[in-house]
Order: structure tokens, then C-alpha cells, then sequence
């Protein structure tokens, strides 16, 4: 038996993956209620390319909850929902897209020997269309590049909030 889809080069299985950590002068616990408790708050503010970001289902985020966002990546606009598929309180929080291929999950873990947590952020682009296939490089490095930029734009933020309120 053949793949039709395979043959045809309609889309790729393989995800595209972009991962980068930093080390953010905080607790976990401050660390996730400003991504993950406060996440429509705060989600533009780290995320520049967001332009719209809206919460749906009501409530405290939580697993289950729904967004819609609005983003503007190198001129070209999308908009996409997401829904919370991990959110445990100072370890992790994820997001996968609803209408895309896609999954965003930030990690947490303390240092012991100073009040400083480890964030590890990834972004996965699960499948990617054959159209895009001749242009995966260039996808992967903007991935990288994002992930990189997303990572430093979380550690510069909590850490002057920090010193503000401090």
C-alpha cells in the first residue's frame, strides 16, 4: 500500500524544532505567575510580534483554557487559538495551537544555590506544509532565532518588574 499524501509531498511529519534557556534572577514561583498565571498579560509584552491577544473561555488560566492571538512574523500576519495543555505551577506551562500545527511549552527549574530559576522555552512548528519545505532553513534559523529572543525578552522583563517592586 502506497501514501498518497507521502508521494505527493503534501506535508511533513517531522516537526521543526527551536529550544533556548536562560537564567532568570527569580523563584519559579515568580517566575510562572508572570508567564503562565498572567499569561495574557504579559504574552505581548515578551512576544512583540503579538499583536491581538485575547483570552475566550473565562476564568483563571488553567488546562483547557483558550486563547486567540493575532501575530505580525517578519510582515506576514496570522492568527491562530491555542490551548493550555500543561500548567503546573512552577514547572511548566504549555500551549498548542488549536487551528495550527504548533506547540509552545516553557520549563522551569530552580537553582538551588541562588534565588534564580532556569527557563527553558521550545517552540515546535509540528508539521510543515510542502510549500514551505524548499524554505525549512530559513524556517529553522527564524525559530532559533525566536526562541533565543523570547528566552532574553522573559529574563529582562521579570528582573527589572523585580527590582521595581523591590
Amino acid at each position: 500500500m502506497f501514501n498518497l499524501g507521502s508521494m505527493l509531498n503534501l506535508g511533513s511529519t517531522e516537526p521543526v524544532i527551536g529550544s533556548a534557556s536562560v537564567v532568570v534572577k527569580c523563584s519559579t514561583g515568580e517566575l510562572f505567575q508572570y508567564i503562565g498565571e498572567n499569561l495574557f498579560q504579559n504574552y505581548p509584552k515578551w512576544s512583540p510580534e503579538v499583536k491581538e491577544l485575547e483570552q475566550i473561555t473565562p476564568g483563571p488560566v488553567q488546562p483547557g483554557t483558550i486563547g486567540r492571538q493575532v501575530r505580525v512574523d517578519q510582515g506576514h500576519r496570522s492568527e491562530s487559538r491555542f490551548k493550555i495543555s500543561e500548567f503546573a505551577a512552577g514547572e511548566r506551562l504549555t500551549f498548542v495551537g488549536v487551528s495550527d500545527p504548533y506547540r509552545c511549552s516553557y520549563e522551569l527549574q530552580a537553582i538551588d544555590t541562588e534565588n534564580a530559576t532556569k527557563l527553558t522555552f521550545t517552540f515546535e512548528l509540528l508539521e510543515l506544509l510542502a510549500i514551505m519545505r524548499p524554505l525549512e532553513g530559513l524556517i529553522r534559523a527564524t525559530i532559533k532565532d525566536g526562541v533565543g529572543r523570547t528566552v532574553q525578552n522573559i529574563k529582562r522583563l521579570v528582573e527589572i518588574e523585580k527590582l521595581k517592586s523591590g
